[in-house]
């Protein structure tokens, strides 16, 4: 059976999904060869040729990405920390730039031991079983109001159990709701929470408008409304000195600040960057007793 170069095959598909005007083409082409291969993106180069019928599929995949179907749908999965969790139709797909959240988030847990975490607005699931998988001492919430996402969640729980990790309280529940979690107020060491935050109308690409679920990216005509029952649940949940670290659209780098700022209780207020310099987290500290 005849074989071809598979950096051929590489640098084809980069080529479609650069005219179809995918944001990452060489990336993108790398990684679904690798999920074609059966390998790491990494060790591609281990697979000097490859068969026909591979670069077959390779390319019937790039077909299917460059339609703006996201990778992750086509892969089945994505990456947080040290974990994958599957996702597909019905769940919103983690982006690389939560992973600076959730590092600040260990960073800031370092010397806490067996802390207690939330995760609202969890989505997939993904950030709490980072947590969980990372910090196997501490003890993780995470709260979602959509039973679709949720459902993604328990799986992705299901099969981090299966290998090894600590289980996660997961819940259904609203994060406006204020008797939400009620049982943790004032004990909580950290409160994370990606929540959807793109004003309403902003014009997103098509694979997060027509693949990503409507309520997980949209936050109202601001894009604050979710954000500020966030920061309502997070002052009530916080221990002193506990910390709230919470992602937001790449325009909210001085209201989301300001809205923290606004609460007494809440000092060390922060905005930080994402990857490529744009404002994308928010975190603060609950004020000390003393």
């Amino acid at each position: 059976m005849s074989k071809q170069p598979l950096r051929l095959a590489v640098a084809e598909a980069e080529r479609i999904l650069r005219e179809a005007g995918v944001a990452s083409p060489r990336a993108d082409a790398e990684l679904l060869a690798a999920h074609v291969v059966g390998v790491e993106r990494t060790k591609l180069t281990m697979v000097p040729l490859v068969t026909v019928a591979v670069v077959e599929e390779l390319h019937r995949l790039v077909r299917e990405r460059s339609k703006g179907i996201p990778l992750q749908h086509i892969t089945g999965w994505a990456a947080m920390g040290a974990i994958t969790v599957s996702v597909g139709p019905g769940v919103f797909v983690p982006r690389p730039e939560t992973e600076l959240l959730l590092a600040w988030g260990l960073a800031h847990l370092r010397r806490t031991r067996q802390p207690t975490v939330v995760d609202l607005c969890t989505g997939s699931g993904v950030l709490a079983l980072a947590f969980a998988n990372a910090r196997p001492d501490a003890t993780v919430h995470a709260v979602e109001r959509d039973p679709s996402a949720l459902a993604w969640a328990r799986r992705n729980a299901n099969a981090l159990v299966g290998a090894g990790d600590r289980p996660v309280d997961l819940r259904f529940g609203d994060v406006g709701d204020p008797e939400l979690l009620s049982e943790l107020d004032g004990t909580v060491d950290l409160v994370v929470c990606n929540p959807p935050y793109v004003p309403e109308g902003t014009p997103v690409p098509v694979e997060v408008a027509e693949h990503d679920p409507h309520a997980a990216v949209f936050g109202g005509l601001d894009g604050l409304e979710t954000i500020r029952q966030v920061v309502h649940c997070a002052v009530r949940l916080l221990r002193p000195g506990g910390a709230l670290a919470l992602e937001h659209d790449d325009t909210h780098g001085e209201a989301v600040p300001e809205l923290l700022r606004a609460r007494q209780v809440l000092t060390e207020v922060a905005d930080h960057p994402d990857l490529a310099g744009r404002p994308r987290f928010a975190t603060a500290l609950r004020r000390s007793l003393s």
